[in-house]
């Protein structure tokens, strides 16, 4: 039984074959797609917009540029390498607090938004003037709970807390549950530089002085309410200036402390390489789509209306003729010199 419909596909083969590429055109129409459980990759990119991000110790393209301009051009690096699929939300940081921007969202359909967002963070977004890393860290495990999917956390900050911390407003991190497995990105050089106080319109006015990131006198250090704010006054002079540096040795206790990672932000590859290397924020069952396949398939079967026994044959036999061909040229081409060199 077999042989005979073995015998009938051989004698029409062409339009068995043409018959069955019909069918699996009309099939990849239909879009069809089978469940496939694979990683969903989500990241919240938080960004500090404090003051201290105004710094301009940092280089780009061979010109000196703030810790803002290239935390932006990072971060704009980062979102255009990530595959297809991947979720992106973006957060604001000052403060104590971490405001996210919008809810995660696939990173191609929505590039030139993230991209727009990133190109638009300004320290004049900030509600506050201050910076307490560790108590936002409680408030972004917050937002992240509160999204509508898990995610990771990539947190980009020169870890510059003002007013400095002391004993009394140091919040302890022991019961702190969230980071794991999140990353937080060190912007800034170890240089040391001044961090100039802008105007509403980003005029330098001056630079903050010793005196903004003290602690201000009789104000009680213990209540979530009474962190303190720093000194609005600018500096008189250049030995007045803060100079402000890279915290890397604080983000990297606080990495610690919290089960997260620490990452000096050199390049965006480093930043990426982490990424990779950090768990996927779920598993989850998505569609696989087959029509690519089906449309493949009757590709090849059209092709294979063309590789019928009489052109292979045909094949055969031109390549025989060319051989002959060459082989009589060569023996000519050896007679003559023999004839040659005979008479020479």
């Amino acid at each position: 039984m077999n042989n005979i419909w073995l015998r009938r596909f051989i004698k029409h083969r062409d339009s068995a074959l043409l018959a069955l590429a019909l069918l699996l055109l009309l099939g990849a129409t239909l879009r069809p797609s089978i469940p496939f459980k694979h990683n969903i990759y989500t990241y919240f990119l938080i960004a500090d917009i404090s003051q201290s991000m105004n710094a301009p110790d940092m280089t780009l393209r061979g010109k000196k540029v703030t810790r803002m301009e290239y935390m932006q051009n990072m971060m704009h690096e980062v979102v255009a390498s990530l595959p297809c699929d991947t979720k992106v939300s973006v957060g604001l940081y000052a403060g104590n607090a971490v405001a996210a921007m919008y809810a995660p969202i696939e990173v191609c359909k929505n590039f030139a938004a993230i991209q727009d967002t990133i190109a638009h963070l300004d320290w004049r977004m900030a509600w506050s003037g201050n910076s307490r890393l560790r108590e936002s860290l409680f408030v972004t495990a917050k937002v992240v709970r509160a999204m509508p999917e898990p995610a990771q956390v990539v947190y980009f900050t020169d870890g510059e807390e003002a007013p400095k911390l002391h004993a009394f407003n140091t919040k302890n991190l022991e019961e702190f549950q969230g980071g794991n497995d999140w990353i937080l990105v060190g912007i800034g050089s170890d240089e040391g530089v001044a961090i100039p106080k802008l105007s509403e319109d980003n005029q330098v006015i001056g630079y903050w002085s010793n005196e903004s990131f003290a602690m201000q006198p009789g104000i009680a250090q213990i209540s979530e309410s009474t962190l303190g704010v720093r000194d609005d006054n600018v500096a008189l002079g250049e030995s007045d200036r803060f100079i402000s540096k890279l915290a890397a040795e604080y983000m990297e206790s606080v990495a610690q402390e919290i089960g997260a990672k620490y990452i000096k932000g050199d390049s965006s590859y480093t930043v990426l390489k982490a990424m990779k290397a950090q768990k996927p924020a779920r598993r989850d069952i998505a569609p696989l789509p087959l029509d690519w396949i089906l449309a493949t398939l009757a590709g090849l079967c059209i092709l294979g209306t063309y590789a019928s026994r009489q052109p292979l044959r045909q094949i055969r036999h031109n390549l025989n003729i060319y051989r002959h061909e060459i082989r009589s040229r060569l023996f000519v081409r050896s007679e003559a010199v023999a004839h040659d060199n005979h008479f020479q």
